[in-house]
């Protein structure tokens, strides 16, 4: 008995510890904590559903105490059988529609919401961006504004956004918790959703498809800034001069060493060719390949060795390997790639 005791207790301190852990994370990686339009849609769908599940155990924890208490069996009628209900119509008719109802209540908002989430109306006087999922890291190409960047992407709040998405390889799916509900991304047709942050911030997105030993680590972000600033941001990205020469030495030797070995794959501005990530504003980012903080030690790291940091990534085994001191200053020269003012550090600021 002893033994079982002990067994209850730690399993009830261990339910206790989960709800408890389940509440820690990111404040801009939460659907509880919506900053968007579609997070707030999805949200109320939540509510609604689970007022109506907690509705529906309270009944039953109503009814099933009633007749706990009530027909339990007393001393001296251990042979008593109730009295049955089989066959009442008016209680047949009763737990048939109440479900029914129950079921119209969830329905009705979620299939409204669907059908809103899904309104491409706007889309022609919207800003449209290419999303492409890639393992294990995203690109976005800005079409009209003949901007490409990767892994940070940058909007006006309070304007609708349309995503087009398509993956390079395998299945991934699109989530930013705090600003909208998931999209996959399929390498055979292009899916459509649009976004709209309520608020300027910085919001993490995960890719919510196991595609890969780096699933878990093809992380984003969305960069929500005023309309003024997201058009600043794109002027600086449409100026970037593709041919500035960094201020140091060690820089301008890294310039050198990646367009002779790195621009094969990468870009600096607009490249449709590029297979790599876009590394026009990589200064800028907060984040290197999505996880690790961008510091001049883990950018040499990448470098030499991005399978450490990334297991099954595409660029392992793709390209010379260069020595520590050309590590180095190829980190000199991406660092200092900084063409705008309006960055994640900025736009957290104003969060």
């Amino acid at each position: 008995m002893k033994g079982w005791m002990g067994k209850v207790r730690a399993l009830f301190w261990l339910s206790i510890l989960s709800i408890v852990l389940s509440g820690c994370g990111k404040e801009n990686l939460s659907a509880f904590l919506p900053k968007g339009y579609g997070a707030q849609v999805s949200l109320d769908i939540i509510f609604i559903s689970l007022a109506v599940m907690v509705f529906v155990f309270i009944v039953v924890m109503i009814i099933y105490t009633f007749v706990l208490v009530k027909f339990r069996q007393k001393k001296g009628q251990e042979d008593f059988v109730p009295k049955q209900t089989e066959g009442n119509k008016a209680l047949e008719v009763v737990w048939t529609v109440i479900p029914i109802l129950l079921l119209i209540i969830i329905a009705v908002p979620t299939i409204a919401a669907t059908y809103d989430l899904a309104d491409e109306s706007d889309k022609a006087d919207s800003l449209n961006i290419s999303v492409t999922g890639n393992q294990y890291w995203w690109h976005f190409n800005y079409g009209e504004e003949e901007i490409q960047t990767s892994q940070d992407m940058y909007i006006p709040v309070g304007e609708k956004v349309y995503l087009n998405m398509m993956s390079s390889d395998v299945l991934h799916s699109f989530w930013v918790p705090s600003i909208s509900g998931k999209m996959d991304t399929n390498p055979e047709n292009e899916n459509t959703m649009y976004i709209e942050a309520l608020e300027e911030g910085v919001y993490w997105g995960k890719c919510a498809e196991l595609c890969g030993p780096s699933h878990s680590l093809m992380d984003f972000k969305i960069v929500a800034v005023s309309p003024e600033e997201y058009q600043q941001w794109v002027e600086d990205m449409q100026n970037v001069d593709l041919e500035a020469t960094p201020e140091t030495a060690s820089a301008q030797e890294g310039q050198a060493i990646f367009e002779n070995s790195c621009l094969g794959c990468h870009a600096i501005g607009s490249s449709p060719t590029a297979v790599g990530p876009n590394l026009t504003n990589f200064g800028d980012r907060t984040k290197l390949a999505g996880v690790e903080d961008l510091t001049h030690e883990n950018v040499v790291n990448w470098i030499l060795n991005p399978e450490k940091m990334k297991p099954g990534n595409k660029m392992t085994g793709n390209y010379t390997v260069p020595s520590e001191e050309e590590a180095e200053k190829i980190a000199d020269y991406l660092l200092q790639l900084k063409p705008s003012d309006v960055t994640p550090e900025t736009a957290s600021s104003n969060n």
